[in-house]
């Protein structure tokens, strides 16, 4: 069933950084050989992360550490109710953001990790990041390991001193911000970026010929109702479909999954032949609307080195629950649960396939 098209609204935003980065992966290889065009298109998006700070970066947390003392100072309204983030510090210093614990070779296929963002900016404004995922690629497990941080989530801003919402670490610092935040909140260090503005990306949907997605309950949102069922979205729709979360019995977490459905089949027709012809078009939003410090050799490599090789993306979630402090919306992450995606991230990585 169609629904019918609405006004744009560019506050509706779905995991457009990781779509941008595997049609980038898995269909601009082929560029590298049929358009010209390719290799300025992504070199004109690559953009390097700033130095560190003088002293080494950002201290790291020290997730599931005892003693050493917290940083619950500083939360943004002044004072933090029940589940306040205990922040842990432990020995050693996060590198620079962006260049992870190793040096990676993308030609020798060494793991790595990505941190996406979907960011909303427009003109006189700083934007912020409302999808934020980070994925850990392996190719000696075959896989992928990707979480989708909820925008809510309660955590310091590295660089401000405070407790605060994880998104709004872009509008403080930019991208700079987000990699170092997300670093701490993750306690792994982050490789790459790709960040990508929505303000073109409802155009990509539509080059692709929209998407088709299951929706499992009905709602309505702007104005516009999506039925219970299969529903086939052009762009604006498949944004605005992503976007709802309020009356949502899962909130934000049902968001996400909306969101990983409308990804799952993008990548899908991102990976059929036929996406070639449609290159041209789709370079002209990526010039326009993403930005990543992979260069042009680390983008064939990943090609070359990659696409092959990682068979499976396995999905996880960050366990957690909604609480107001302060009059505000946040969701709360526990320590626990921090250890255990931790965890998780170092088995991904780790470079034996174990």
């Amino acid at each position: 069933m169609s629904v019918k098209r609405h006004s744009f609204v560019k506050k509706s935003l779905i995991v457009a950084a990781a779509a941008v980065l595997l049609l980038v992966i898995g269909t601009g290889g082929y560029a590298w050989y049929i358009y010209h065009d390719a290799k300025e298109t992504l070199s004109s998006i690559y953009q390097p992360i700033a130095p560190a700070p003088e002293g080494g970066g950002a201290q790291a947390v020290g997730v599931g550490a005892s003693g050493g003392g917290n940083e619950s100072a500083g939360a943004d309204n002044g004072s933090a109710a029940g589940g306040t983030v205990q922040l842990a510090a432990s020995g050693g210093a996060l590198p620079a953001a962006g260049t992870g614990p190793h040096a990676v070779d993308l030609n020798d296929g060494d793991p790595f990790t990505v941190l996406l963002l979907g960011v909303d900016e427009r003109a006189g404004d700083t934007g912020r990041s409302d999808t934020i995922m980070v994925v850990a690629v392996n190719p000696a497990k075959h896989s992928a390991l990707l979480y989708n941080i909820p925008r809510d989530t309660r955590t310091e801003i590295v660089g401000k001193g405070k407790l605060d919402k994880i998104n709004h670490a872009y509008a403080f610092g930019g991208v700079d911000m987000s990699i170092r935040t997300v670093e701490r909140f993750m306690d792994v260090p982050i490789d790459y970026y790709v960040k990508v503005n929505m303000e073109g990306f409802a155009r990509i949907i539509d080059i692709l010929g929209g998407v088709s997605v299951d929706n499992p309950f009905g709602f309505t949102i702007d104005g516009v109702t999506y039925p219970e069922g299969r529903l086939d979205l052009d762009g604006e729709n498949a944004l605005l479909y992503s976007r709802m979360r309020y009356d949502d019995p899962k909130g934000d977490i049902g968001r996400i999954e909306r969101q990983q459905g409308v990804l799952a089949e993008l990548i899908d027709k991102a990976k059929r032949f036929t996406t070639v012809a449609k290159l041209p078009d789709i370079f002209d939003q990526i010039r326009a609307n993403a930005k990543t410090n992979l260069t042009v050799d680390d983008m064939k490599a990943l090609f070359n080195n990659y696409r092959k090789k990682i068979e499976v993306v396995n999905k996880d979630q960050v366990a957690g629950g909604g609480e107001r402090i302060g009059g505000i919306y946040y969701y709360q992450v526990s320590e626990s649960e921090r250890q255990r995606m931790h965890d998780q991230f170092v088995r991904q990585l780790d470079a034996n396939g174990v």
